[in-house]
């Protein structure tokens, strides 16, 4: 009999609707919170899914801020916040990926206003208490209970037409979570048997939607690992993967998802070499050493797999590495510059870890 180790579990608190079909739950969400005015979110590339939800929402929509941006900009939190104040809303609808949720979220810590998301990718930040924001060239995070959504739809059918590039990246960014969570220093049971099945979810249905991205179990198998990932993220702290992964998105503007899809073999390797036996879940599903079997996986879908691809030089990694041990996270292996450096540049070639 293995032994169990004491933990603290918080729970599991935002409200989930999943299914197909299931934005047509929104109104309906809207008047469960108490809610009457909701402002409806998205990036400008989904200008108009955000204008055809605020239609459906009639008289409990305040209008639509179309300006949602990666890594979630100081600047346009506060042209959102005006907008917000004026048009009398006492919500937020956020429909799309982690930077219209991002945006969500700072409007929501900044004014007590209620959640509803709707994600339209794998990123997981709608299960999650965590912030990034952007201000100054720099990435900052923090965690707060009013960061959290109160509400999350899962829509499957809004993740079919999702591009393939975006359906690889976007899942092993959601990979991610569960990965780290499996080693966060505040790991418990329960968040670790979500990431172990989290991983599972995901690395059956990537391939099957490389070869049909239409495949419905796929698309549905998709999302519910990305759920999990989130729910993983949400309960358990960051670790050296995500610290990179802000580094270089907060200060050089690399696209969220792709950075991760590339940093996550190295750093994973990276981990591997002091908690292999936390990482055997990641073993198992994939049938090799984390990182080593993390890089093969990716690559097999088409992802990216070098840093330098993302327009990053030499150059940018000496800056990158000394921005990530300012303020380091917590990590299950202690690292310095040096490591850190040496990891980048293994990324930015696209070598494949041994670990």
């Amino acid at each position: 009999m293995s032994s169990v180790e004491p933990f603290v579990f918080a729970g599991l608190r935002a409200r989930v609707i999943f299914g197909h079909g299931t934005i047509s739950q929104t109104a309906a969400e809207i008047e469960k919170l108490g809610r009457k005015r909701a402002l409806v979110l998205c990036t400008p590339n989904q200008a108009k899914a955000g204008e055809r939800l605020a239609a459906e929402l009639g008289a409990l929509s305040a209008g639509v801020f179309a300006e949602a941006a990666m890594h979630t900009p100081v600047e346009v939190t506060e042209r959102a916040l005006r907008v917000f104040e004026a048009s009398g809303a006492d919500c937020v609808v956020s429909r799309g990926g982690g930077s219209t949720i991002g945006l969500g979220k700072a409007i929501a810590t900044r004014t007590g206003a209620d959640q509803v998301a709707i994600p339209t990718t794998y990123a997981g930040s709608e299960m999650t208490d965590v912030l990034g924001e952007t201000f100054g060239g720099e990435k900052t995070t923090r965690r707060d209970a009013s960061i959290l959504p109160e509400t999350v739809i899962y829509d499957v059918d809004l993740t079919r037409r999702l591009p393939v590039a975006l359906t690889v990246a976007s899942g092993l960014n959601a990979m991610a979570h569960a990965a780290e969570a499996l080693y966060a220093r505040d790991r418990n049971p329960v968040i670790s048997l979500l990431a172990s099945e989290a991983l599972r979810a995901l690395c059956e249905a990537l391939p099957a939607l490389v070869s049909n991205p239409d495949d419905r179990e796929a698309r549905a198998a998709a999302l519910y690992g990305a759920w999990l990932c989130g729910a993983s993220l949400g309960g358990a702290s960051m670790a050296l993967h995500h610290k990179l992964c802000h580094t270089l998105g907060g200060s050089f503007g690399t696209p969220h998802a792709h950075t991760h899809a590339i940093l996550l073999p190295h750093t994973i390797g990276f981990n591997a070499a002091a908690v292999p036996e936390l990482l055997a879940p990641v073993s198992r599903v994939l049938n090799g050493a984390p990182g080593g079997a993390l890089f093969d996986f990716a690559s097999s879908l088409g992802a990216p797999t070098r840093l330098k691809e993302l327009d990053l030089s030499e150059a940018d990694l000496d800056r990158a590495a000394g921005i990530a041990v300012t303020k380091p996270y917590w990590n299950p292996r202690p690292f310095d510059r040096d490591a850190i450096r040496a990891l980048l540049q293994d990324a930015w070639e696209g070598r494949r870890p041994q670990q």
